[in-house]
């Protein structure tokens, strides 16, 4: 049962004044400039574009009964990715940075205020997921923080609706929907045994630990996750935004650094101009953004306290490039990946209309930087994928209209060779085919018995990706770490976790390759011996699996080291660690099990497919026979129905591959645009 709505308590002074009707305007029209709001309008509209080819394609395929189940399953696949393709961006940073100002700034000033809440001091307090759901009314769903003692992951909690609680949002009244999100900043005081077991106290690395008030009592987030569920135009369109608290809140939830933060497409990190890298910063960077699988960029917020009536501009603006330099040395990254602006002046800039101070806080230049960084690669991915389905399905259905136009090239000749031939020759032409189809259903003994081998293999492929893998190899790794002290033998005991598995995907490859070569050869001899047409795709790479596997192993492995024991020691931290590493290992090896299987699947459906277009082929020479044998006049309207049928044939392969080719080039052409109007939109912003 879902829990009662919670009212948030509002802040103690209003965040923003109302605006009028004519600032909404203002901001709308100069949040419209936004280079990434433009860049995601044309994503969507590209995908919309890519989707609508590929329907078309797809219900082409569906009118001339030329799509088996198992290309029916990878088209719809692929249209779901289109619908529903996500672009994760995250916003990390210690406390007071200015996140919430920078993430109002670059997305929600159309709404005329903040939104999110960016009051001086602490604000956000738990993560905070923004992303949209058509299925979900608008409404803000917060996690409480006392899940974290039942060693619950947030993927588990996200599908379990009565842990949350709700405040409905209304998204046509931007103070009301402020006030609500005020929620997210709320606290609560408990003891320090409660902090230590919440992940918020560790008695051994005191100078991270939150301040205590006069009667011992330590302050912690109300919350340990907020999801907001806003129909704005952005998120609409596929845009998540994830914005993050400071390091301890980090530390304390390991989901955000070991699925969240490597799951997003790009990091923004924030920093205050006016400090530099600091400690903590430094600490957030090493600890969790410092590995370079990860697409970063560095924003140094708060110029404007920069400001300095006693120095001239140019040495203002020496004093931040010095920055910058400084930042760009001190984290090892690209100085063109770092941008020194003032989100709180972007902001006003926006909601005023005012284009002239937009440029002035520096926001522009970090706009482009992702939207022509992270957009561009997002519709490549996408290209590439709608392609190869499109491919697939186009070389499938060429292949099935190649057997009937080669079925029906049978018949003709046949049919014009009955041309003055006597009743005694019709007979035996029928007694012909009889002979055709029973020496034809030898084949179905020699399919079953191979489809049994195939089958057979394939077990033993999956056997090699099932879940009770995983479970023993995890039970190992975890009975090794318990034999030692303080479980100082976690890093080697995952490592070698890590290597078995990966052998496992390896063995999956390997055994799937043999399949495939034992396939490939009865396919070669059923072909020479019936004439069918069997064809193998290639059998999926798992490569790419084995590389997320690397990646689980570069970002769980930094909590096995030596200084990092103590948080596996902290209660329920190694069970959640545990659940959250065997849900993360799960996906990849029930994604890499599901390629196979489809590939498999592929490769018997068009065994079915072929085996009853044979049949129906048979059946209708036998009708054309016995027609011409009822009445030999038949004979030239029968040779006529047959040639239109194959010319019908004929047209219909060609306008299947017109309809593949524009798909690819529409596809491969708005890909060459976008890229290319990027740069544009760039300048013109």
């Amino acid at each position: 049962m879902t829990a009662p709505a919670l009212t948030a308590n509002p802040p103690a002074a209003p965040v923003a004044a109302a605006v009028g009707p004519a600032a909404v305007v203002a901001a709308s029209a100069s949040a419209a400039d936004s280079p990434i709001a433009d860049s995601l309008d044309a994503l969507a509209t590209w995908r919309a574009e890519l989707d609508r080819q590929v329907g078309q394609f797809g219900r082409s395929l569906v009118e001339h009964e030329l799509l088996d189940d198992a290309d029916a399953a990878l088209l719809a696949s692929l249209r779901e990715r289109l619908a529903s393709d996500k672009l994760v961006l995250a916003f990390v940073a210690e406390f007071s940075r200015g996140k919430s100002e920078l993430i109002n700034a670059i997305f929600f000033a159309d709404a005329g205020r903040r939104v999110l809440p960016a009051t001086p001091g602490r604000t956000t307090m738990c993560p905070v997921e923004l992303r949209f759901d058509a299925h979900l009314p608008p409404q803000l769903a917060l996690l409480p923080i006392e899940t974290r003692l039942r060693g619950l992951s947030l993927a588990e909690l996200r599908t379990r609706d009565s842990h949350w609680q709700h405040v409905p949002l209304d998204p046509a009244d931007p103070q009301t929907l402020a006030l609500a999100l005020g929620a997210v900043t709320r606290r609560q005081t408990v003891s320090v045994e409660q902090a230590t077991a919440l992940g918020f106290w560790n008695a051994t690395q005191t100078e991270d630990n939150p301040p205590q008030d006069d009667v011992g009592g330590v302050e912690v987030p109300a919350w340990r996750h907020a999801v907001i569920n806003y129909p704005h135009p952005l998120l609409q369109h596929g845009l998540v935004v994830i914005d993050t608290p400071g390091l301890n809140a980090i530390g304390a939830e390991p989901e955000l650094t070991l699925a969240m933060l490597p799951a997003a497409h790009a990091v923004v990190f924030v920093l205050a101009a006016d400090t530099g890298v600091t400690k903590s910063d430094l600490s957030i960077w090493r600890e969790h953004l410092g590995h370079a699988s990860l697409d970063r960029f560095v924003v140094l917020n708060k110029i404007d306290a920069l400001a300095d009536p006693l120095s001239s501009p140019e040495q203002v603006q020496a004093q931040i490039a010095q920055q910058c330099a400084a930042t760009a040395d001190a984290l090892k990254v690209d100085p063109s990946r770092v941008f020194a602006l003032s989100a709180r002046e972007a902001l006003a800039a926006r909601v005023d209309g005012d284009v002239e101070s937009l440029l002035a806080s520096r926001l522009p230049p970090l706009e482009r930087a992702l939207a022509a960084g992270l957009l561009p690669r997002r519709r490549h991915l996408l290209v590439q994928s709608a392609v190869g389905v499109v491919q697939q399905l186009r070389a499938s259905a060429a292949r099935r209209l190649s057997d009937r136009r080669r079925q029906h090239a049978e018949q003709l000749l046949e049919l014009r060779g009955l041309r003055g031939k006597s009743g005694a020759k019709l007979r035996m032409m029928l007694e012909r085919i009889d002979l055709e189809v029973s020496d034809f259903e030898r084949c179905t003994a020699r399919l079953q018995a191979l489809r049994a081998v195939q089958q057979k293999i394939l077990r033993a492929v999956l056997l090699a990706l099932a879940s009770d893998v995983l479970r023993t190899e995890l039970a190992a790794m975890q009975s090794s770490m318990a034999s030692r002290p303080f479980n100082l033998g976690a890093r080697a005991a995952f490592e070698t976790l890590i290597e078995r598995l990966g052998a496992s995907i390896r063995r999956a490859q390997n055994q799937a390759e043999e399949m495939r070569q034992m396939l490939e050869a009865s396919f070669r001899q059923l072909n020479a011996e019936f004439g069918f047409a069997f064809s193998l795709a290639p059998v999926p790479d798992l490569q790419g699996f084995q590389g997320e596997l690397d990646l689980i192993a570069q970002g769980y492995g930094r909590y096995l080291g030596i200084l990092q024991a103590w948080r596996l020691a902290a209660p329920g931290f190694a069970e959640q660690f545990r659940r959250m590493l065997l849900s993360r290992l799960r996906v990849v090896f029930e994604n890499a099990a599901g390629e196979l299987e489809l590939w498999s699947k592929s490769a018997t459906s068009q065994v079915e497919v072929q085996l009853g277009e044979r049949r129906r082929g048979f059946k209708r020479r036998r009708e054309a026979l016995q027609r011409v044998q009822a009445a030999a006049g038949e004979l030239e309207q029968r040779i006529a129905e047959v040639q239109g049928q194959d010319d019908h044939l004929s047209v219909m392969l060609a306008r299947l591959d017109a309809l593949a080719a524009q798909a690819i080039a529409s596809a491969r052409r708005l890909d060459a645009e976008g890229a290319e109007g990027s740069p544009q939109r760039q300048d013109a912003a």
